[in-house]
């Protein structure tokens, strides 16, 4: 049921389904133009990338996007009070059902695709009926409560219609139509008159809208905000006899100003197809005259032509003193050249970051000022904060972080990449340019392994797979597990950097560190080497700790591999040691590096 006090007093909370730039803007200046501190849409259901780029006021967003509901942080989801769905036609259906099955403080929607299949839209009614929230369309530009809440085009897409719409003032009249250019039409002649909008929605075009005119009607009479109803129809169907019903039935009180267009098709033999589905009458009864008599029978005002439209709309009074306005929002005390200055320029930046920028002639890092940050946190912390693109919540990973930078920091002047920082110092080439020839052999065989584990431990576990069945799957195809095995130690004389890395799970449910174990048993009873490597140890408690102490999901946990978060400790570490080693040769000063010829063999391949 079509609740508008109830939307008044719900947190706004948006997920659109799809993305249609000029409707999400529009959206956003609404927001930033009612005053609202933060921007009401939360989320983007659609493909491609993870954030999309809006302006809220001057000031540039990031709206992050997700693929499925499922991906969408559960945060997000328990507080998600609307949707709109900005999809096809033919996926209106299974996604709406989706947003609904899946945002459990769910208030309602809006469906702003044309062409839904009739069949889809009389389901999804009956379904959200079940469910008990309101979604209006389809071919709908939305619902609009002013200062409150703007789901969909309704009202316009610039942020200038919004300002002489007086849309950020709470009114008392509510504007009705199947037209979405006809409901923004009526919203300017309300507000060329002096008055101001209750709400005002759009039933959609189709034959079989999931909000009918009726109950839209019935939601304003049950709205204390509301004391008028101004309501535009059309030829066709029968919506204007349930309307008339309802007034003789005494369940609408409140006064109606109406107009149902469509005389002119009385002139054709057949009723002609007007632009909406349901614009067409095939009875005698359906024709715009018959439904004009019955509603003016029932005691509605209604007008003969659309110029008596507006008059009538013009003599509509003030609201009593029952029936009082909210207050106005603040923003109206600027004048409308002065909001229309402050956003005409906004142009999008080159780039975009969240972790740090100037304000005010001060460098920002993480929203605080760079020495402060740097006086009150240690690195490891600040090292956790950047990398991860926000600031770290526990002490647990600060000291795991703090303590692994330490670790790798160097593994002997033998490993790939000390040995080419070497080899570049001593050729006489720079710092810098001796530290990236060594950055660059870091890779699957050295020092990226640490991602890769992680990458399994995470599929161990969301698989669901029990450790044996794993380890099976990798031997049948011949890979190794990144994690697992050693040159140097075995089971019977263990890494002891593995063992003080696996104690940073002590205290925590460990789910990835006990499954990594349980995957060692397995291989160690195959080969005594196939043990629990610091890479391994590295993932497993790092990621146990991001879960548990941090919060991130298995998704949020699954992105930070694609990006290579794991390996990112790892480089910065390892860095201190080639420039070590860097710095090492240059005061050693042992020449040019070459090998000799009883250093190379000269392989012979046999065909």
């Amino acid at each position: 049921m079509l609740n508008i006090d109830k939307i008044r007093k719900s947190q706004t909370n948006i997920i659109t389904i799809g993305s249609y730039p000029a409707i999400i803007a529009s959206m956003l200046d609404f927001d930033y133009l009612s005053k609202k501190e933060k921007p009401s849409i939360k989320a983007i259901i659609a493909a491609g990338r993870k954030f999309e780029r809006y302006f809220f006021g001057r000031r540039e967003i990031l709206i992050p996007v997700f693929p499925s509901f499922d991906q969408v942080p559960e945060s997000k989801r328990l507080s998600a009070t609307f949707f709109l769905n900005l999809s096809s036609g033919r996926r209106v259906l299974t996604s709406s059902i989706e947003a609904i099955n899946k945002l459990p403080a769910l208030v309602g929607g809006a469906v702003f695709a044309e062409n839904t299949p009739e069949k889809h839209a009389v389901e999804l009614k009956e379904y959200a009926k079940q469910k008990g929230v309101f979604i209006i369309g389809p071919s709908s530009v939305g619902i609009i409560v002013p200062s409150k809440i703007k789901l969909g085009a309704v009202g316009g897409v610039d942020y200038k219609q919004i300002i002489s719409a007086k849309l950020l003032d709470q009114g008392s009249i509510a504007v009705l139509s199947a037209s979405g250019g006809m409901t923004n039409e009526l919203i300017n002649i309300l507000a060329n008159t002096g008055k101001t909008l209750s709400f005002s929605l759009s039933f959609g075009g189709d034959r079989f809208p999931m909000v009918t005119p009726s109950e839209a009607i019935l939601a304003a009479e049950r709205d204390p905000q509301t004391s008028a109803i101004v309501y535009f129809g059309e030829l066709g169907g029968k919506d204007e006899y349930h309307i008339a019903q309802l007034l003789n039935e005494g369940k609408i009180t409140k006064p109606i100003i109406c107009y149902i267009a469509g005389t002119v098709a009385e002139m054709f033999p057949t009723s002609p197809q007007f632009g909406h589905a349901k614009a067409m009458a095939k009875t005698t009864e359906e024709t715009a005259k018959a439904k004009r008599d019955a509603l003016k029978q029932a005691g509605a005002k209604v007008a003969e032509s659309f110029k008596e439209f507006v008059k009538m709309i013009e003599k509509i009074p003030r609201p009593t003193p029952e029936v009082k306005a909210a207050p106005t929002s603040g923003v109206n005390k600027l004048s409308k050249k002065d909001i229309i200055e402050s956003m005409h320029d906004r142009n999008h930046a080159l780039i975009s970051t969240s972790i740090s920028g100037y304000k005010e002639g001060k460098v920002l890092v993480l929203g605080e000022e760079l020495l402060d940050f740097a006086k009150n946190h240690s690195f490891a912390y600040i090292v956790a904060s950047i990398f991860l693109g926000k600031k770290i919540k526990s002490r647990e990973l600060e000291e795991f972080v703090d303590f692994i930078l330490r670790l790798l920091v160097d593994h002997g002047p033998y490993v790939s990449g000390a040995v080419n920082t070497i080899v570049s110092s001593r050729a006489g080439r720079d710092l810098v340019s001796s530290l990236a020839s060594g950055i660059l052999t870091i890779g699957p065989r050295f020092g990226g392994a640490i991602n890769q584990a992680a990458k399994n431990w995470l599929v161990g576990i969301t698989s669901a797979k029990s450790p044996s069945a794993f380890v099976e799957e990798f031997a049948s195809k011949k890979i190794y597990i990144s994690g697992i095995g050693h040159r140097k130690y075995r089971s019977d004389m263990p890494d002891p950097r593995v063992a003080e890395i696996i104690s940073y799970s002590e205290g925590l449910e460990a789910r990835f560190t006990s499954f990594a174990r349980e995957v060692e048993k397995i291989t160690v009873g195959k080969k005594g080497n196939l043990i629990l490597n610091v890479d391994g140890a590295i993932a497993c408690v790092l990621l146990d700790i991001l879960n548990e102490k941090e919060g991130y999901s298995v998704e949020e946990l699954k992105k930070l591999v694609e990006v290579e978060f794991f390996n990112a400790l790892f480089v910065l570490s390892r860095s201190v040691g080639f420039i070590g080693h860097y710095l090492d040769q240059k005061r050693l000063d042992e020449g040019v590096f070459r090998l000799e010829e009883e250093h190379v063999a000269q392989a012979e391949i046999e065909d």
